[in-house]
């Protein structure tokens, strides 16, 4: 009939199989024996962890530690390798580090494990890999010669520009054309400041690469230092020229006033006396251009007249007065308006006055005082037949007339006052 649904289609045909198709009551029993053997084994299993826990698992307090020994979730490798503590790691070891495999492939390991150091910025774990590397003794040059390289890039790092160098040296030797050892050696002497050599090293890398960057770089930079180098050379000479000119004219000044200096110290720079010409000791040559403790030294100025670094002692107080130029025609008495102009703070007493000074040399040969007067100059006082001129600096002793403690200083000792 019109606008009703078609019937449904018939049932398909029973198929019906054949004895075999079906277990047979049997093999049926057989099959839930079976499997009730597994649920009965699978029980026990989990019955034991419900007993025991699982000694492998991780601890809740522990996990990140035990994490980190795991090789795979390493965040970095120990330093020392402990097989009790990191046993995976120790077993991955010794699979890399195989002493059966080839001392090319065993030199190659070392190279990587080098370079990954490298990397890190590891240099002294970088050196011992590639030295490892070497110890190999494999029989290809060219992995020598990049080992050697790398130990050398290594060395330089640490600031062994020495070894660098040998290293870089020794893979020429294997790989003359060795681009990257030629650039390391270049460096190497630029830092040693070998300007010629850091030169000639980068014209024998640039004539295998004539536009590497990092030779024209060094080449032009070891030009520039040497430039700068052969210009300080020639300043250094041009005022050594001229400290000895002034040291030559400082001698004639010093024996045209008949000063005697004293003996320059065994090792020092200063002109040697000659003792058999001079019994006390003293010559007109000895301790020439020395500088005192305050770098001072005596000097010949442009009017023709000397001036020294003087010091004045006051035993009293234990207190010293440095002038570091002391004109030779200026009088002690000048330099002491100025210094007791305003009475030190050591004077407790108020008795060193300009007027009511002293001033003493000492003659250590004979273990004698000399009085000179403070009108005197300080030519007058070096002229004396008694004085020597110790380290280039003249030195006497200030008192305070007639104080007890000058009385007690010049007692029993030999004073040649003034006349």
């Amino acid at each position: 009939m019109e606008g009703q649904p078609p019937p449904p289609p018939p049932p398909p045909p029973l198929q019906r199989g054949s004895a075999g198709d079906n277990p047979g009551p049997r093999e049926l029993g057989r099959g839930q024996e079976d499997e009730a053997e597994a649920e009965a084994t699978m029980d026990a299993f989990l019955d034991k962890f419900r007993s025991q826990p699982y000694r492998g698992r991780f601890r809740e307090d522990t996990w990140e530690q035990e994490f980190e020994k795991i090789p795979m979730f390493m965040k970095a490798a120990p330093t020392e390798i402990n097989p009790q503590e990191t046993p995976d790691l120790a077993c991955l070891q010794s699979l890399i580090f195989d002493d059966e495999r080839s001392p090319e492939e065993q030199a190659k390991t070392y190279k990587d494990e080098g370079n990954d150091y490298f990397k890190d910025k590891d240099y002294k774990k970088a050196v011992l890999s590639y030295t490892e590397g070497l110890r190999k003794k494999c029989s290809d040059p060219d992995l020598n010669a990049v080992l050697l390289t790398n130990r050398a890039a290594a060395q330089f790092h640490l600031g062994n520009l020495r070894s660098a160098l040998n290293d870089v040296t020794a893979a020429r030797k294997l790989k003359p054309n060795h681009l990257k050892a030629i650039i390391r050696g270049a460096a190497c002497h630029l830092e040693l400041k070998n300007f010629r050599e850091a030169t000639r090293w980068c014209d024998e890398g640039l004539r295998l690469d004539s536009q590497e960057r990092k030779l024209l770089e060094t080449r032009a930079k070891a030009e520039r230092l040497k430039r700068v180098e052969e210009r300080d050379i020639r300043k250094a000479k041009v005022k050594e020229k001229k400290e000895e000119a002034q040291k030559g004219a400082l001698l004639r000044a010093i024996q045209a006033r008949n000063i005697r200096l004293a003996a320059a110290a065994p090792g020092d720079d200063d002109e040697p006396s000659d003792d058999a010409d001079d019994p006390d000791g003293a010559s007109p040559h000895a301790g020439l251009g020395a500088e005192n403790a305050a770098g001072a030294r005596m000097c010949l100025g442009d009017d023709g007249r000397l001036r020294w670094p003087t010091l004045l002692l006051y035993p009293e107080h234990g207190q010293t007065d440095f002038i570091s130029a002391f004109h030779e025609d200026s009088r002690f008495i000048d330099h002491f308006l100025v210094m007791f102009g305003e009475l030190p703070p050591w004077d407790l007493e108020r008795k060193y006055h300009p007027d009511n000074l002293q001033l003493y040399f000492e003659d250590d040969a004979q273990e004698e005082l000399y009085q000179l007067s403070p009108e005197s100059t300080l030519l007058e006082a070096l002229q004396h037949p008694r004085y020597v001129v110790k380290a280039s600096t003249p030195a006497f002793l200030v008192l305070a007339k007639q104080s007890p403690f000058c009385k007690s200083f010049l007692r029993g000792r030999k004073v040649h006052r003034l006349k």
